[in-house]
């Protein structure tokens, strides 16, 4: 049996005006203006105060032909039957400066020349065709990613042309001698003694690195030496001979042809921090913020509207009205973003005075991000975005503000320091080791206490991993 009531809830809901303030908060400086343009191409009561009109450019004297259509202005221009405003639909809605690309010298991609390499090689027609398949296969590092049973099925299905593996490995043996050395390997072995072949291989270093990487290539990236040269009967310097020459070699060889086509990324720091005679200067980096304003004449058509609200102009009147308040929401969140950043780097910068005068790692404070919360009044998740993808310039260089946040760690003395100044530490320990006899987990650990820092051995691995440094064995090097 169907039954109505009435029940009442309390909700705790965002605002939409909160909700646009949570997502520009996320955005750096350097996709704050792209966005800002965005919501002046989809409102047209948003406008930027900097961009002149025609209508202030021209003398007031001055005919300028429209005069008589002044009064011509229809507010079905902006509203249709479904609400949509026509410059949405155009193909091209951008200005012509807007359009204005900065020009780069761009050679050919990586495969383009790969694939100019194949018409040199007097391939028969089936040949090409097998070619060009191996080359579209062959990623960015320059190896081959599918295996030959594969590419015959490829050729099978999409090529309609029947080959064997022996056809291909042929084919594949012509492209392995192409340019740079080492192109179309399905291994990092193969890629390096592909590269060694190329080379004197009557050179006995030379000779000694292929035998090195045919019979012991597990053994030497484990760096276990000192099975190589037992297994070898080979002294430990010629040993270093052979590995100088395999050092030598590039072991992603197609990075080298995808140079030209690399994008280049530029930061572009959000706050700057001067040093003014041991006086730290905060400015929040707005030059990507224009100076927005209401449009003056969808201002006055609300006026009007408002004082002439009868029923032919009521949907006129709410198109118009809705416009106003979205242009009004997103100028009081541009503000309140900008607010917000700076009350939030100040925090953090008078927190980390010390650093930021100096710009050593050592005087970072542990700092988490409920300490610059309890000290802006903001929530967490507030200071979280603040934090995320944003960049503060200082005297010694551009840093992501989120690489300041770090936990704390108690020392002999009972005193708290920064993880960071433990990595920086264990760092300059690891750089400064005998690379012959690189120090294990166990004595960094001892390091550290012995310099007051008392940490676990399973912390001290899990540092120098964050740190992208291997393990003591993987570091060891030949005298």
């Amino acid at each position: 049996m169907q039954q109505l009531k009435l029940q009442q809830k309390l909700l705790q809901k965002l605002s939409p005006q909160q909700i646009l303030l949570m997502k520009l908060l996320q955005i750096p400086s350097i996709g704050l203006d792209q966005r800002i343009k965005q919501e002046i191409e989809e409102n047209p009561a948003l406008e930027d105060e900097s961009a002149d009109t025609n209508e202030e450019s021209l003398p007031d004297n001055e005919d300028t032909g429209d005069s008589d259509n002044d009064d011509e202005f229809d507010i079905t221009d902006y509203v249709d039957e479904d609400d949509i405003p026509d410059y949405k639909t155009r193909s091209n809605n951008y200005a012509e400066d807007d359009n204005k690309t900065i020009p780069f010298a761009a050679g050919i991609s990586f495969h383009e020349m790969l694939t100019d390499q194949i018409n040199h090689q007097g391939f028969s027609e089936k040949q090409i065709e097998i070619a060009k398949i191996i080359i579209g296969n062959i990623n960015d590092s320059g190896y081959l990613e599918r295996d030959l049973e594969s590419l015959v099925d490829d050729l099978v299905f999409m090529q309609n042309i029947d080959v064997t593996v022996k056809e291909i490995e042929a084919v594949l043996q012509v492209i392995q001698t192409f340019d740079p050395i080492g192109i179309g390997a399905r291994s990092l072995q193969e890629c390096l003694l592909i590269q060694l072949k190329r080379k004197d291989t009557k050179n006995p270093n030379i000779a000694l690195a292929m035998k090195v990487l045919e019979r012991y290539f597990d053994a030497f990236t484990k760096k276990h030496y000192d099975k190589i040269v037992k297994k070898a009967q080979i002294e430990e310097d010629q040993l270093k001979l052979a590995i100088d020459e395999i050092l030598k070699l590039n072991p992603k060889p197609g990075n080298s042809l995808s140079e030209t086509s690399k994008v280049n990324h530029y930061i572009i720091p959000d706050f700057v921090i001067t040093n003014n005679e041991n006086e730290l200067e905060l400015t929040l980096n707005s030059r990507n913020t224009p100076e927005l304003r209401l449009n003056r004449t969808y201002k006055d058509m609300l006026q009007s509207y408002a004082l002439n609200n009868t029923k032919k102009n009521k949907e006129a009147f709410q198109f118009v009205k809705q416009k106003v308040d979205s242009a009004k929401w997103f100028i009081d969140a541009i503000k309140q973003r900008q607010h917000t950043l700076y009350v939030t780097m100040k925090a953090i910068m008078d927190y980390q005075y010390a650093y930021f005068l100096s710009g050593d790692e050592r005087d970072l404070r542990p700092m988490i991000l409920k300490d610059i919360a309890d000290q802006v009044n903001l929530d967490i998740s507030t200071i979280s975005r603040v934090a995320n993808s944003k960049y503060v310039q200082t005297p010694f260089g551009t840093i992501l503000l989120k690489s300041l946040f770090s936990e704390s760690l108690k020392t002999d003395d009972g005193g708290d320091v920064s993880t960071i100044e433990v990595k920086k530490i264990l760092s300059e320990c690891i750089n400064q080791e005998d690379k012959t006899k690189p120090v294990t987990d166990e004595q960094l650990t001892e390091i550290l206490k012995e310099k007051g820092y008392v940490i676990a051995r399973r912390t001290v691995a899990k540092y120098r991993e964050q740190l992208n440094i291997p393990v003591a064995r993987l570091r060891k090097e030949l005298n």
